[in-house]
């Protein structure tokens, strides 16, 4: 007799500060928006929120909830509740303080897998959080699916936020909502500080930034555009002999906090080049796949490639 296969059973881990709306969202997908559809689910709270669960009303739409705190967090108690529980769905609200190591590397029950990650920000509370608890606040949003901002209101920094975000994660999705909890859109236009209608694209050092930005957004717009631009030369160990990134140095969301910014390059003499090198990169703008992202994303072919000095600053930034 053949061993079945374990049925997939999705695991959604929501992410955020204590008073980040966590609790909010979840009871308004599991109440209200019957998420569940009644299937049976298992709904893991490593905090108890300022916003309670009414644990009747969720066992007559078939949702279990255990608390779990730290020293419960186990591979024996993941296993332990999975066993008497058989869940179709789990959700995890996972506690904010905690280091986001510990939800991805434990080993959970068999057929458990993370399809969604969200993280929820407080817009009131962001630049103080990100300020005091760089690591911790910068692990969730890179590993986030989806970032959702909420008690915005006009003097939320939304372009600045979401340009810095999409430095340091391409695939995450960053939604703002107002204090009723309805979504907000950013008023403020990205406005290039170069011409994308001239026969070639010249960005100036301290374009670099928002260019990474918007061609990243939107690659459509650049496909086939002719480039020139200063960067400093990498060669990840996993690329081929014709490829490297040229790119630079940027502040994301917080001082110290510094990314490695660019976009893959095809060049016949990639390999003559050392990392850190400072290039004049000339080329043509393509797209292709990236499976990290989940999606196309551009690609400079390059005409030429040569050796230069130093860029007058050494960091970028995603505004002017």
């Amino acid at each position: 007799m053949f061993n079945k296969e374990p049925q997939e059973i999705p695991v959604y881990v929501f992410m955020g500060f204590l008073g980040s709306g966590k609790t909010t969202f979840a009871k308004d997908v599991l109440m209200n928006q019957g998420f569940t559809e009644g299937a049976k689910t298992l709904l893991l709270a490593c905090e108890e929120g300022e916003e309670e669960y009414d644990e009747k009303a969720l066992r007559e739409k078939n949702i279990f909830l255990e608390y779990i705190d730290e020293d419960t967090l186990t591979e024996d108690k993941l296993l332990e509740l999975g066993s008497k529980y058989n869940p179709e769905n789990v959700m995890i609200e996972y506690n904010g303080m905690w280091e986001l190591d510990r939800i991805f590397q434990i080993r959970v029950p068999k057929g458990w897998t993370v399809v969604q990650v969200i993280s929820f920000v407080d817009a009131t509370t962001f630049d103080v959080y990100v300020n005091n608890m760089k690591k911790i606040m910068m692990d969730q949003l890179r590993n986030s699916d989806m970032i959702i901002f909420n008690r915005c209101d006009e003097n939320t920094k939304m372009a600045e936020y979401r340009r810095s975000l999409r430095a340091v994660n391409r695939r995450g999705q960053v939604i703002f909502e107002g204090k009723d909890g309805k979504p907000m859109q950013s008023d403020e236009e990205l406005v290039l500080p170069y011409d994308i209608d001239k026969d070639e694209i010249m960005l100036e050092e301290e374009d670099f930034g928002i260019f990474y930005i918007d061609a990243a957004d939107n690659p459509d717009k650049y496909l086939g555009k002719k480039i020139r631009f200063k960067a400093q030369a990498h060669r990840p160990s996993n690329y081929k002999a014709n490829e490297f990134v040229p790119g630079r140095f940027a502040m994301t969301c917080c001082a110290d906090d510094i990314a490695f910014i660019g976009f893959k390059t095809y060049y016949g003499g990639a390999a003559t080049l050392k990392d850190r090198d400072w290039v004049i990169v000339e080329g043509t703008i393509d797209k292709e796949y990236y499976p990290e992202f989940q999606g196309e994303g551009p690609v400079i072919v390059a005409d030429s490639v040569s050796l230069t000095g130093p860029a007058a600053e050494d960091l970028v930034y995603f505004n002017y």
